[in-house]
């Protein structure tokens, strides 16, 4: 019962990283589009992929608190009590990029949206970032429980290695959709734009993954021991495979299709994040078993999550097939023309 419910919550992790990671790819690519004239458009093509589906892409991140705090309690109080101090920041970041972005489009001035815009593009960076170094720090055995808040839990090198491979994961989901997006829109230019940020942002993850070799190996000796072999190894090359067909699909302008590779990256590589630390949550000092909930409340949080499945999954399952067909809000011709109307004076 308790495996299961560890496999449910790893199953919702990847379902956030991957639905809420391309908002947050769509955040790093906001940041990094230049200046107000420059990058207006892939601004304008963020919002409107964006606004449909940002809200909704939280429901996973509620659901992944509710099965830690239920399922594993134990669990739950060692990582939020050695790691507060990222969780607290991942919280104002989340929203502070809510507020941003909310607030960006209605403002009348330049100023005001260069700030609500700043605000959206940053947060959508050090979210990401923190997340991932919440995940190291896991990774890595310096949580146990009764382990004290300290910097040493999050800021370490395999905290800091995952958590740039965090926002290179969701930089690289964020370009791929984003050019899809654009084709979809009948933007040129934008597809092209977007397909070379896909293939950066992939040569970049590359580059990490190379640089988390002897990382992981000096400073998470459990997990790299079990990542290197069996079935999680074998996870990470069909997820390299899985990278390198997105990359071609893209040169092949295949766009549709190079959504579903890339989010099967991501999600094989938690997979085989999951299955390196069985049978333990916090690796060499608590296991599934030891952090699980009493049985009945395992099984009544199996039932509700069958529950929620039935209800909320077929309406989020028809709300992004909506999205990625663009049958929700069409740009129009003013959208995506070259010039654009002189700003409000500041």
């Amino acid at each position: 019962m308790a495996e299961a419910v560890a496999w449910v919550m790893l199953a919702v992790l990847a379902a956030y990283a991957c639905a809420g990671g391309t908002d947050y790819g769509a955040g790093f690519w906001d940041l990094c589009a230049g200046g107000a004239e420059r990058g207006e458009r892939p601004r304008r093509l963020i919002d409107h992929a964006m606004e449909p589906v940002w809200e909704a892409n939280n429901v996973w991140l509620i659901f992944l608190m509710v099965i830690m705090w239920t399922g594993f309690p134990p669990f739950f109080a060692a990582v939020f009590s050695a790691m507060w101090l990222p969780l607290v920041l991942v919280v104002l970041g989340l929203v502070l990029r809510g507020a941003g972005f909310a607030l960006r489009r209605p403002a009348r001035r330049l100023t005001q949206r260069r700030v609500y815009g700043a605000v959206f593009a940053v947060s959508s960076l050090l979210v990401p970032f923190f997340f991932g170094a919440v995940i190291g720090g896991v990774a890595s055995g310096r949580v146990a429980p009764g382990t004290p808040a300290s910097a040493d839990a999050w800021a370490n090198p395999t905290s800091a290695v995952t958590g740039l491979m965090a926002v290179g994961a969701t930089a690289f989901l964020g370009a791929v959709f984003l050019t899809a997006d654009a084709r979809r829109y009948q933007a040129p230019d934008l597809v092209d734009y977007f397909r070379l940020r896909a293939w950066w942002s992939l040569a970049a993850l590359v580059v990490l993954a190379f640089i988390g070799l002897p990382v992981t190996h000096h400073d998470a000796a459990y997990v790299w021991d079990r990542i290197t072999g069996g079935v999680p190894l074998a996870l990470i090359v069909v997820a390299a495979a899985t990278a390198l067909v997105t990359a071609l699909l893209l040169a092949r302008r295949a766009l549709r299709w190079c959504r579903y590779t890339a989010v099967a990256g991501v999600v094989l590589v938690i997979a085989a994040w999951g299955a390196a630390q069985r049978p333990y949550l916090l690796p060499t000092s608590l296991t599934v078993g030891q952090a699980a909930g009493v049985p009945p409340t395992l099984t009544w949080l199996l039932i509700v999550t069958g529950i929620a499945v039935l209800l909320v999954g077929p309406g989020l399952g028809l709300l992004y097939w909506l999205d990625t067909r663009g049958k929700l809000e069409a740009l129009t011709d003013a959208d995506t023309e070259e010039e654009r109307p002189p700003a409000e004076p500041v």
